[in-house]
């Protein structure tokens, strides 16, 4: 893509035209990572991008960009949800395949509102902030939930459209400390589709209002449906916007947000289920056509088409990570909420360090840090001081699913050992011949398959022969990670250095 763009530069230049080409090639997947339930809105010339990241913290990242293709992580709406066993990971409780759902981003009056689900929770969270880019918002909380709801102002009310299969609508009170009147019942999906309508993003554009979600028809692939009414309370009539498998899937492309751009353009970002990967975002053209939003060419999602805006910045919701800084990077993420003072990047200048503390396993392991995986492949590289672990410590590098694969050090009475092991069994077991190693895990999106690498001199590479078959499964409900830990399956052990963490696409 950018080499496309830089040939258009080019002829720009030689036609005599000194200026940056005026559209932007847009190739999806925008960003080929696991960016599911977004919603999109736009201020000024700015757009934002909100996401569902479930129980990894800071949670609720927001993206910005400026041509609707390149998007960058600029801050986090909130730190964690709560301080409980549940996202300490105590008393065998976790959130995992719930925590944070499906946000609603919306701006009002010079406020930034975010308003979610945490199914754990059993809440309804709304954050706001005047300030988009700094983390961790102020917020208000209705106990009680609301299923993918959609937020909506209007005229000094307050409502939100939710549900599954029976969507409501239901005002709110104007300050957010609760429910104002009764849910109503808006429309229901008909008979004859295995998943019914949920995903609800709520808007009013002219003269009508208008509820997009998504279903699965018997026979079909998820779709998104459009439903509107001149008024608020209905009667709704509905559509089909979007349907059909894209890019060599089966998977229809469905969920997400409509909007427009300074120049009067509109489009949509709407997400794909890609297996092992996660849930991976789309750029979608928009066309108004009796009063109807028509996504992509005529209903069908597209490949790769132009924006009608400059080109402008990079994606970066992934990077590599040389530690050199002393606060962490926007683009990692930690398994639940993590354990003040038992990590650092200022302990050793230049490293990550993990305290290990006790676990049975890395999945109730405190101070586990994640980073998104990559497609169509990439390959996740970490170099390890493991001089500091004690015995009973574990200290490595884990594709981070329910179905995981992980290579590591593990520091025993009798020796230190260089462990493989996947969710099912052990792997590999040799003595470590050094406390300085590299590991990697290389990641095949096509076949979703991982396989397993160590190198004492971070050139020469040993592979393990062994290929993980990965998936997708709902009892965590999020794409890949590659995840870096120290845990100690005994008591307090000691600690482990991270040198770098190198991440390629491929």
């Amino acid at each position: 893509m950018k080499a496309f763009a830089s040939i258009l530069l080019a002829l720009a230049v030689l036609a005599g035209c000194s200026s940056a080409p005026k559209t932007t090639v847009c190739v999806n997947p925008l960003t080929y990572t696991d960016i599911p339930d977004n919603d999109v809105i736009r201020v000024g010339d700015d757009f934002y991008m909100i996401s569902t990241t479930m129980y990894f913290c800071p949670g609720a990242p927001i993206m910005h960009s400026k041509d609707l293709v390149h998007w960058s992580i600029i801050s986090y709406v909130y730190d964690f949800l709560e301080d409980d066993d549940i996202y300490n990971l105590r008393e065998g409780r976790n959130a995992y395949g719930k925590g944070q759902w499906a946000a609603s981003l919306k701006y009002h009056d010079g406020e930034f509102y975010a308003l979610f689900i945490a199914n754990d929770q059993r809440k309804t969270y709304i954050y706001h902030t005047d300030d988009i880019s700094r983390s961790y918002w102020d917020r208000y909380v209705i106990d009680r939930p609301f299923h993918d709801a959609g937020l909506l102002f209007e005229d000094g009310h307050v409502y939100v459209a939710w549900g599954n299969r029976s969507i409501f609508l239901t005002e709110l009170e104007p300050d957010f400390s609760g429910v104002k009147g009764e849910d109503k019942l808006i429309f229901s999906t008909p008979q004859g589709y295995m998943l019914g309508d949920e995903g609800s993003h709520f808007y009013h554009i002219g003269d009508w209002y208008y509820v997009l979600t998504i279903n699965w028809p018997m026979g079909g692939v998820r779709t998104e449906t459009c439903w509107r009414s001149k008024s608020l309370e209905g009667p709704y009539e509905s559509r089909d916007i979007l349907q059909g498998a894209f890019d060599g899937r089966g998977d229809g492309v469905a969920q997400g947000a409509i909007f427009d751009t300074p120049n009067g353009d509109w489009y949509a970002i709407m997400f794909q289920d890609h297996g092992a990967v996660g849930r991976i975002p789309t750029l979608q053209p928009l066309a108004w056509v009796d009063g109807w939003p028509v996504l992509g060419d005529n209903g069908v999602p597209v490949k790769e088409f132009e924006v009608n805006l400059p080109e402008s910045g990079e994606n970066r919701v992934w990077a590599s990570d040389e530690f050199g800084s002393s606060s962490l990077d926007l683009v990692w993420q930690w398994n639940h909420k993590p354990l003040d003072g038992k990590w650092s990047l200022t302990d050793r200048e230049g490293f990550m360090r993990i305290y290990s503390e006790p676990a049975t396993g890395i999945f109730d392991a405190r101070n586990v840090l994640t980073q998104r995986t990559v497609g169509p492949a990439c390959e996740s590289a970490v170099s390890l001081d493991a001089t500091a672990l004690k015995a009973g410590d574990h200290a490595g590098i884990c594709a981070f699913q329910s179905h995981f694969c992980a290579i590591e050090v593990e520091c025993g009475t009798d020796g230190r050992y260089l462990v493989a092991r996947d969710y099912e069994k052990e792997i590999l077991r040799t003595e470590l011949e050094s406390n300085r190693i590299c590991l990697r895990i290389s990641y095949d999106f096509n076949g979703d398959t991982a396989t397993l690498s160590y190198s004492y001199d971070g050139e020469e590479w040993n592979c393990i022969g062994y290929a993980l078959q990965m998936r997708y499964t709902l009892d965590f409900f999020t794409g890949y990670r590659t995840a870096l830990y120290c845990y100690n399956t005994g008591s307090e052990g000691g600690y482990a250095d991270f040198d770098w963490f190198r991440q390629n696409q491929r």
